[in-house]
């Protein structure tokens, strides 16, 4: 298991941008990949966006793809995810994940490490 830590949210308005970073414990950070999800109200948690453990392989849903992009440190034990042209669609709460077990396609949701969540509220 590895301990994650969000930071990064607020609120901004639509057009803006944001930066959230997910801090984890653990010194296999590298053999982790890493999944942002996020939660709107009433809605189920969707996946956002995940980046392999190297990094060489990233997958975008189609609802932010060209408008986020997922990033990592491994040096850091962190990933990142910098959202630009941010819509009021875009507020919901953000979950970094991590897994630490083979799936045989990148955008599986499934993931055995979550942080607390961080809320991101996008005005019009």
């Amino acid at each position: 298991q590895v301990q994650l830590v969000e930071s990064g949210g607020g609120l901004v308005q639509a057009g803006g941008s944001l930066k959230l970073s997910c801090a984890a414990s653990g010194r296999t950070f590298s053999s982790y990949a890493m999944g942002w999800l996020r939660q709107a109200p009433g809605k189920e948690r969707r996946l956002v966006a995940v980046i392999s453990g190297s990094g060489d392989s990233i997958y975008y849903a189609d609802s932010v793809k060209g408008r986020f992009t997922i990033s990592r440190d491994n040096a850091k034990n962190t990933v990142y995810l910098q959202m630009n042209s941010l819509n009021p669609e875009d507020t919901a709460v953000y979950y970094c994940a991590a897994r630490g077990f083979w799936v045989p396609d990148l955008k599986d949701a499934s993931f055995g490490s979550w942080g607390q969540g961080t809320q991101v509220t996008v005005s019009s």
